[in-house]
């Protein structure tokens, strides 16, 4: 035989010279879960490993990531009941812990990027990204001031990224237009285009205590079956001036993340889901398969798959490996 493909792979060298897909700490994302209060450092019960964290404590798994060369965070607060009502008046209150943190952070770790969350389910109620009506109904165009002034009062904390989340028709525009109007034209918007109403959200929500109290996400969320939708919902974006797009959750959608790539203008983020890691730590715990290299094929996977970057729970460690090797 003239042409043996095992060639190339004869050697640990040989393999590393011809991979054609790569991950580095530069395509890492750390996201963390912020609570109120001090030296508050509670593990979440379905994500082992995981931690809701104080301000003080967040400030340090900032610095620790930055150290690592991981360039970016992704903030999520987790609010007590008491302080969620059903217009998230919270969400862009100045003095709120959520933007004393993100202020905080840009303080004290200044090389480190912070993206922000827009979405109404942490502080609604009723737990869900919109407005609701009596009747149950999600309301989409009564929602954009909500989520605005949330994106708004972020971007003044000194949010470098706002990510709305929520799904609602038109946000990414009405977004833009009030940040400019504010004087934040440098602030940029991560997209969650094509967020799908998958069943990967379970630990999430148990970290953020922010389950639908009422019904579920369908209406505003992706169906699983959908591909073009997405590609539709990714160009709606990018034309309301979305400056990154991303795919939610990633390893069941791989697929969408690779369609995303192949027509996108603007860098394609995935985000590796809070359910996904929780899978392959159940599965190294009972021993049935090995963390490390599992990780590392699982991100290397998004990479495959056309994502420019990645919101990952293993993003630290993955860090730590990759340095070592």
């Amino acid at each position: 035989m003239k042409i043996r493909p095992r060639r190339n792979r004869s050697s640990d060298s040989l393999r590393r010279l011809v991979r054609e897909h790569k991950l580095s700490v530069e395509d890492l994302i750390l996201p963390l879960f912020l609570v109120d209060g001090i030296s508050i450092r509670s593990e979440i019960s379905s994500m082992p490993g995981i931690f809701r964290f104080s301000p003080e404590l967040a400030v340090e798994e900032c610095r620790a990531a930055a150290a690592l060369g991981i360039p970016a965070v992704a903030l999520f607060p987790a609010l007590d009941e008491k302080l969620k009502d059903r217009t998230a008046t919270q969400s862009y209150n100045s003095d709120g812990f959520y933007q004393k943190t993100i202020s905080r952070l840009k303080k004290e770790v200044p090389g480190l990027a912070v993206i922000t969350d827009v979405a109404m389910d942490p502080y609604s109620s009723d737990g869900h990204d919109g407005l609701v009506s009596s009747d149950g109904r999600i309301l989409n165009d009564e929602t954009l001031p909500i989520l605005a002034k949330m994106a708004v009062s972020q971007a003044q904390a000194g949010a470098d990224i706002v990510a709305p989340s929520d799904m609602m028709d038109g946000r990414v525009g009405f977004i833009r237009d009030e940040l400019d109007r504010a004087g934040f034209t440098d602030t940029g918007i991560l997209a969650y285009s094509a967020k799908y109403a998958s069943n990967y959200y379970g630990p999430f929500r148990d970290a953020l205590g922010s389950a639908p109290k009422k019904g579920d996400k369908k209406t505003y969320q992706m169906d699983p079956g959908n591909v073009t939708e997405a590609l539709h919902e990714v160009r709606l974006d990018i034309e309301e001036g979305a400056d990154i797009v991303m795919v939610k959750p990633g390893l069941p959608y791989l697929d969408v993340v690779r369609a995303v790539a192949e027509i996108s203008s603007v860098p394609v983020a995935v985000y590796n889901v809070s359910g996904e890691y929780a899978m392959l730590r159940a599965a190294s715990q009972n021993g049935w398969l090995t963390y490390k290299p599992a990780v590392l094929e699982a991100l290397t996977a998004f990479k495959r798959a056309g994502a420019d970057m990645i919101l990952t729970y293993h993003a630290k460690e993955a860090a730590e490996w990759l340095a070592a090797k």
